[in-house]
């Protein structure tokens, strides 16, 4: 009896202790937060919290959700849920300066008018059927008016960023002021949307989605590519794809940096979005871009002539291999990750950029700038002549021919030094006053590729009840713009890109497949060209080139073709053999892959756990004995 009251107290005690823990963790421990994720993605970026610790007026966030779209999707009501979290997490770091407010529009609702008037966007269930939202409206004390019309799946993974920007963009109103000059037509093309307002077919119309990009944080001013002064409001110049500037425009952009100003330029060994030529419907005869004159007095080493080729991020293109499509690993398309400087506040949260074919920056032999890479190629890199990737490049040969260099090439990096004019003086008729260098330690960024401020590398439109939506897959645009952000002296909004792309490739696995893949267009071509040349060999002995008549073939002739063709099958066979090879190695580790994690990780934790149970057993019977 004495027993039974000992187990029933002891339970009962245990039910205190439980409940206790509860109290005290729901009372003393309900913000207390641990994100065991590897890339601590539901932990806020440095620049959010840079945001929301510098709010000096309240703003209200409005979040629409219809209940009934969880209810009947679960994906939204666990999407739902994780922005409640995340906007309760901005109003605990900013205590008395952000308002939330939770509403289920009902239909036909004041709150769902209220809704419409902000921009939120009503999407219907079913055919007919009654309109769901999933939205967020702020405002600030001045009344203005932000506001994300639809939470969409695609975006999740941006959910901070979305966040976030929406607060600053309340908070900031008046905006750094961008200076854009390039070739490029970057805020689209309005002959081409004239021509599809016609009905006809013309693509690329729309500006370009790192322009906006750019535009939702600053205020940009185009500016002419034969300018002689650069407006003194802008703070941050680009200049991307500087083609045949004149010295005065050279001078320009070489004075505003003199004094001051902050220069992100962006050149490139081959850009593919330059089109073709209006009058002769040809491609341009020049698609690099360069600063020469200026780089060469700044103390920096540009080749427009090279390309950097990167096998591992190679991107799979469709090319011609061995007389058929292929899909083939084209080493100038290729996406950096571990090549990106986390130790830089403007590249601390990106995890993916991709370029096309990219050149590379080294400092000029004496130099006293600092030149700190922020983009690097991988070891399994190599220079290559840019003539190999214009005008028709063979993906399968140059991959075939491939040999790293074992070279780190920096492929963006931030300049940073007392800088001298590439002028002894102002040219004729400049209304620019003189400057010889800067009056302190210049802040610059160049980067050496230009396609990757293209759509198509780094963003897939997708239609979303009839809008179109340019969803990025890497972090291109929120490089550009933190750059510039950096440049203009806002280090807050460092933090509010990039978050967004989570994935974790096998990078060990790929770097396997791809280095296998390399060997095999290696043998590949090797046995193609032995192909092609006994293929010839057997037409120039029917054809009577030697002399003979293609009727009436000699023994000799016959007895070559016939060891000739036994050759050609031979090689045939061995193409075939190594393209099983292939295959093969490719799925025996995928199979492995498989095998180790379904089977041999339980099997692991079985034997562990077998062998924990041993060892208390023989505790056990030492204590009895």
């Amino acid at each position: 009896m004495t027993r039974l009251w000992s187990s029933l107290l002891g339970v009962l005690g245990l039910l205190v202790l439980l409940v206790g823990i509860n109290v005290l963790a729901e009372t003393r421990l309900a913000s207390v937060q641990y994100d065991a994720t590897a890339t601590k993605i539901y932990t806020l970026s440095p620049g959010t919290r840079s945001i929301l610790a510098g709010l000096k007026e309240p703003i209200t966030l409005r979040l629409y959700y219809s209940a009934s779209l969880g209810s009947r999707i679960a994906a939204f009501g666990a999407q739902a849920d994780r922005v409640r979290e995340m906007l309760r997490q901005f109003a605990q770091l900013a205590p008395g300066k952000i308002n939330l407010e939770f509403r289920d529009p009902e239909p036909f609702s004041e709150t769902e008018d209220r809704a419409l008037a902000y921009g939120l966007q009503g999407v219907p269930l079913e055919q007919g059927g009654e309109r769901v939202f999933f939205g967020l409206a702020g405002s600030n004390l001045l009344d203005d008016e932000r506001a994300i019309a639809f939470f969409q799946p695609d975006r999740e993974r941006f959910l901070e960023y979305d966040l976030a920007k929406l607060v600053y963009d309340l908070s900031n109103p008046k905006r750094p002021v961008l200076g854009v000059m390039s070739a490029l037509k970057l805020d689209g093309d309005p002959q081409a949307m004239m021509m599809r307002m016609r009905g006809q077919q013309a693509p690329g119309g729309d500006p370009w989605a790192a322009m906006m990009t750019l535009r939702q944080s600053f205020t940009v001013k185009p500016v002419a590519t034969d300018v002689s002064a650069i407006d003194p409001d802008i703070q941050v110049l680009l200049v991307a794809h500087p083609q045949n500037l004149s010295d005065a425009t050279l001078y320009a952009i070489d004075q505003f940096v003199m004094r001051g100003g902050r220069l992100l330029a962006m050149v490139g060994p081959n850009n593919e979005t330059l089109g073709t030529d209006p009058q002769t419907g040809a491609p341009p005869a020049v698609v690099s871009s360069d600063l020469h004159k200026l780089f060469a007095a700044w103390g920096i080493e540009y080749d427009p002539n090279k390309v950097v080729g990167d096998l591992t991020g190679a991107w799979k293109v469709r090319a011609n291999s061995g007389g058929r499509q292929d899909s083939v690993d084209y080493v100038g398309y290729f996406s950096v990750r571990a090549g990106i400087n986390h130790d830089d506040p403007a590249t601390a949260d990106l995890q993916e950029i991709t370029l096309a074919n990219p050149g590379f920056l080294t400092k000029k032999l004496g130099s006293d700038i600092t030149l700190t890479p922020l983009l690097t190629s991988s070891d399994h890199s190599e220079v290559l002549p840019a003539e190999l990737i214009r005008n028709n490049p063979n993906p399968a040969k140059i991959l075939a021919d491939f040999k790293p260099d074992g070279e780190h090439h920096i492929l963006a990096a931030r300049v940073r030094g007392v800088l001298h004019s590439a002028f002894d003086k102002a040219p004729e008729g400049s209304k620019e006053p003189y400057k010889a260098e800067t009056d302190g330690p210049a802040n610059m960024v160049i980067i050496a590729d230009t396609d990757m401020l293209s759509d198509r590398f780094w963003t897939r439109t997708s239609e979303f009840f009839g809008q179109s939506d340019p969803t990025p897959f890497a972090d291109n645009g929120g490089f550009v713009a933190n750059l510039a952000g950096t440049l203009a002296g806002g280090d807050a909004l460092i933090g509010l890109r990039g978050r967004g792309t989570v994935a974790r490739p096998f990078e060990v696995v790929d770097r396997m497949q791809r280095d296998a893949e390399a060997h095999y267009r290696q043998t590949e071509q090797t046995l193609t060209a032995h192909l092609d040349e006994t293929v010839k060999k057997i037409a120039d002995l029917r054809g009577g080139r030697d002399g003979s008549n293609n009727a009436a073939l000699n023994e000799a002739q016959r007895t070559a073709i016939a060891d000739l063709q036994k050759d050609m099958l031979s090689t045939r066979t061995k193409l075939r053999t190594v393209q099983l090879d292939l295959r093969r190695d490719i799925s025996r580790l995928q199979n492995n892959l498989r095998l180790f994690d379904i089977v041999l990780v339980p099997v692991v934790l079985l034997v562990l756990a077998v062998l924990l149970a041993l060892t208390r057993t023989t505790r056990r019977r030492r204590v009895r004995t």
